[in-house]
């Protein structure tokens, strides 16, 4: 049961997954006919590795899904629905035995060879890989394969209704589609008895209450039930069949399916079935700008996000502004995860409407743990950096000097983030370049120096950082801006970096002055 507090200050959340969630409660003012659950639904094309892109469809229909839960006491399911009955069109770019694959081409993704040779089928490999991250990060999700559905009859009857409704259905789609396409356009794609291939050809239904269509395969006709696996729809049309098969009630999808939403949504009525709810999300894009492609593999993979930052930060990135188009690149791990620590940090004092309304709410399905974290990621990514070939417990030796009891045990979040900061700095980040100081940051320097020298070892943070900004103010920069990136570029080598006194109280004071030193001596 959800506290009075929580759901009354839900029903006015302006955080997207409410307001999403709100429209299911509009669908249903009354519970779902028979007290059924509210069916969420994500699709999977499993012609090519799962990306981020995938993971994250998935994680924001969960994000609505529990929002949903915390407005009604409605059961709910969610299906991960992975088309892997779709003919392979083209060979994707970062998957090996390519020339094995061409000789595929056409046919269904689960009768094709995995080119990894660990699965059954290239589509059974894709499957597991999004599976096993799936599972990792605990969603609660029913997987369905389009084969087993089609294969096994479970889609017969929603067959049957769409070779009914041929007509209509081509009265829809024709209008959308260029000359060349019209001529060859069928809503149905027979599965050649010969070839395997799913074939693109025209078929007259000859018995729509037993399948049986006709089709020109090659020279020769052929006459063939579409029932159990004979068959596969046209996406669109596959689309539509699915929601009125299964009673899809929320699905969201890419801004550039605008217009295959509407053309399914159309289908779906006249297969008498009511569309589901939903939203447009903005395209996720590579550090270049272009839309990432499975096929290109130019995106993130979930693996290597989870080499660079916890599975935390995959979800906040997810979160906010699901309408913007963002860059998803290793580059925007470290901000990433430290405005989620942010985040989470503020959620414990704030009134329940900011509670709602803070991303971590909705990463965790409620409250986060109560773990705090005592530096920042960019901090430690500073610290390895300068460190250079550093280790995990010697990262912990400096953590010691900075943070009071500080021990794995203490923080384990904190030493998990350490592994993500030691691979980083090590594969990601580019490696220091520090320049020499010019004559007006070298004075600046030696006074830094001299202060340091005159502070004990176990200065504060807020102690040293008060001496660099009282130096900043004084020493003739143009602005407190200017002495900074003279730090972090004569000192640490990076074009930003963190507070100063942070660092050097972390660095250590006497570690500091070397860095002094070496700059002053450049």
């Amino acid at each position: 049961m959800i506290d009075a507090d929580i759901r009354n200050a839900a029903l006015v959340s302006k955080a997207w997954p409410y307001e999403e969630a709100r429209k299911l409660l509009k669908r249903y003012p009354d519970g779902k006919p028979g007290g059924a659950p509210i069916l969420f639904e994500t699709g999977y094309g499993p012609s090519g590795l799962p990306h981020i892109g995938t993971f994250n469809e998935v994680l924001r229909t969960t994000m609505v899904r529990r929002a949903f839960e915390e407005l009604s006491d409605q059961p709910t399911r969610l299906i991960a629905f992975s088309d892997d009955m779709d003919g392979l069109r083209k060979v994707p770019d970062n998957v090996p035995n390519g020339d094995m694959l061409r000789e595929h081409l056409g046919k269904p993704l689960s009768e094709i060879p995995d080119p990894f040779g660990t699965h059954a089928s290239f589509a059974a490999h894709n499957n597991a890989r999004l599976r096993a991250f799936l599972d990792q990060y605990g969603f609660d999700y029913e997987f369905a394969s389009s084969t087993d559905y089609y294969c096994g009859g479970r889609f017969d009857d929603a067959l049957k209704n769409v070779l009914r409704n041929m007509q209509a259905i081509l009265d829809i789609m024709l209008p959308t589609l260029g000359a060349e396409r019209r001529a060859t356009y069928s809503p149905v794609l027979p599965i050649s008895p010969t070839s395997g291939i799913v074939l693109q050809v025209p078929v007259e239904v000859l018995d729509a209450d037993t399948g049986m269509v006709a089709f020109i395969d090659g020279d020769t006709r052929v006459e063939q039930s579409v029932l159990s696996g004979g068959a596969k729809l046209q996406w669109k049309v596959d689309w539509a069949m699915r929601w009125a098969a299964l009673g899809v009630d929320y699905e969201m999808a890419g801004k550039d399916l605008i217009d295959s939403v509407t053309q399914s949504s159309k289908i779906a009525r006249v297969l008498g079935a009511r569309p589901p709810e939903g939203f447009n999300y903005e395209m996720f894009l590579d550090e270049h700008g272009q839309k990432i492609s499975k096929s290109k593999g130019n995106g993130l993979s979930l693996e290597q996000w989870l080499t660079y930052g916890p599975p935390e930060s995959v979800a906040f990135y997810a979160y906010r502004e699901p309408k913007k188009a963002k860059q998803l690149h290793l580059g925007v791990i470290p901000r990433a995860i430290d405005e989620y620590w942010q985040f989470r940090g503020n959620y414990a004092d704030q009134p329940i409407e900011q509670k709602l309304g803070n991303p971590v709410h909705h990463i965790h399905g409620g409250p986060p743990p109560t773990e705090t974290l005592p530096v920042t990621f960019g901090l430690l990514l500073n610290l390895v950096g300068v460190m250079g070939d550093a280790t995990k417990p010697q990262v912990w030796g400096y953590l010691a000097n900075y943070v009071e009891h500080a021990s794995p045990e203490r923080y384990p979040a904190l030493d998990a983030l350490i592994d993500h900061a030691l691979a980083y700095v090590r594969d990601v980040a580019e490696k220091p370049e520090r320049r020499a100081p010019t004559e007006i940051e070298r004075t600046a320097l030696e006074r830094l120096d001299a202060e340091l020298a005159a502070m004990p070892a176990d200065a504060s943070a807020e102690q040293i950082q008060n001496a660099v900004y009282e130096i900043g103010k004084t020493a003739g920069f143009e602005s407190l801006r200017d002495w900074f990136k003279a730090c972090y570029e004569t000192l640490l080598g990076t074009a930003q970096g963190p507070r100063m006194g942070s660092f050097i109280a972390l660095y250590g004071i006497d570690n500091s002055r070397k860095l002094i030193a070496e700059a002053l001596a450049r």
